[in-house]
């Protein structure tokens, strides 16, 4: 029962809400549910602490949208707390990672970017959950969102008991490592709390060690300008000279702070087909995704995440995977193709890649 009377008058029974909720969403294919408050002090200092160090590059939102991150009262008046899923990711079907970070003539995708854009599966799901709620509770006013609002979805779901932050600043698992997408519905029902996580990191320091271009540069610190996943997706200019060596074959994020990490031993594979490799992307040439058109990418990756970055900053990427890559004469002519691209961009970057390789041409 949902309501319970008191003196004749209808109460919500709020343990017995919380309990259906997170049941819908294990019905709903999320891998877990947990119900936190929206106080987020410590959070808001960091975060502060984080911009004012630069540390956010380009990112402009980042600053622009300033504390209203950390307050989600401000980003929807009267929530009273968050609801945060998780849903696992990781294709059970594809190239090892290391299989392929290891061959440089091939491209290296982030596992989260094989399959279908993320945004549109879990903003789904969560608005069906949201549908749920409100056809128990008509007056009750919530909200969902998928990176699509200024939120601090790692702390929220910390203090959802959803896992712990990780010293790559991820979230981590102990049921289900880190390879998982975050989710959020706010609401302005007082749902009971559930206890934050404590960290087990330890004195682990893998992901710190792993990371190609040291952007972790202490634990629980991100310098995002460094970062292999930000100058990939969130830099629109050129890659720093001194980074592109460091990047290998990552042309669209980086996942070697999760590959190490310890706890994603007892990840599990998605259950999702939205998340699957698509157009073979978990094992592919880089030449062969460099002779790309524009209408080929657009048309092979719609409803992809990749799609967003456009088809001058794919190139500019692939190229700078192909300068680090081992010399072949099929190599140089790809990138001699491209010499004379409209962009500026691209064609930085192409001859970049052809001085890589001067003393072999």
């Amino acid at each position: 029962m949902i309501r319970v009377m008191q003196n004749e008058t209808p109460l919500l029974n709020y343990d017995a809400l919380a309990l259906q909720i997170k049941q819908w969403g294990q019905a709903l294919g999320f891998q877990a549910i947990g119900i936190s408050d929206t106080q987020l002090e410590s959070a808001e200092a960091h975060l502060l602490q984080w911009l004012a160090d630069g540390h956010h590059g380009a990112m402009d939102y980042m600053a622009k949208h300033g504390v209203k991150r950390a307050r989600p009262t401000e980003l929807l008046p009267g929530t009273l707390r968050v609801i945060s899923v998780k849903m696992n990711y990781y294709p059970a079907e594809v190239k090892e990672s290391h299989v392929v970070l290891a061959e440089s003539d091939r491209a290296f995708i982030s596992r989260y970017a094989l399959g279908r854009d993320y945004h549109k599966v879990l903003r789904n799901r969560l608005e069906q959950l949201a549908q749920k709620i409100r056809a128990q509770i008509p007056e009750c006013q919530c909200r969902v969102f998928t990176d699509s609002a200024p939120v601090l979805e790692v702390e929220l779901a910390q203090k959802a008991h959803l896992g712990w932050r990780g010293k790559h600043t991820l979230l981590l698992s102990r049921e289900q490592g880190s390879w998982f997408f975050l989710g959020e519905i706010f609401i302005d029902l007082p749902l009971p709390i559930d206890t934050p996580q404590d960290n087990h990191c330890g004195t682990c320091t893998s992901c710190m060690t792993i990371c190609p271009t040291q952007a972790i540069i202490a634990p629980y610190q991100l310098d995002a300008r460094r970062c292999i996943s930000y100058l990939t997706i969130e830099l629109k200019e050129s890659i720093p000279v001194e980074l592109r060596p460091l990047m290998g074959n990552r042309i669209y994020g980086c996942d070697d702070c999760q590959l190490t990490c310890p706890w994603n031993r007892f990840a599990q594979t998605t259950v999702e087909a939205d998340f699957s490799a698509r157009h073979g992307l978990d094992d592919v040439s880089l030449i062969e995704l460099f002779v790309w058109d524009e209408a080929t990418f657009q048309s092979k990756l719609a409803g992809s995440p990749i799609y967003r970055i456009g088809h001058e900053q794919w190139l500019r990427n692939i190229a700078v995977a192909l300068g680090n890559a081992v010399f072949s004469v099929e190599l140089v002519s790809a990138l001699q193709s491209r010499l004379e691209h409209p962009s500026a961009l691209v064609r930085e970057h192409v001859e970049w890649a052809l001085q890589c390789h001067q003393d072999q041409i």
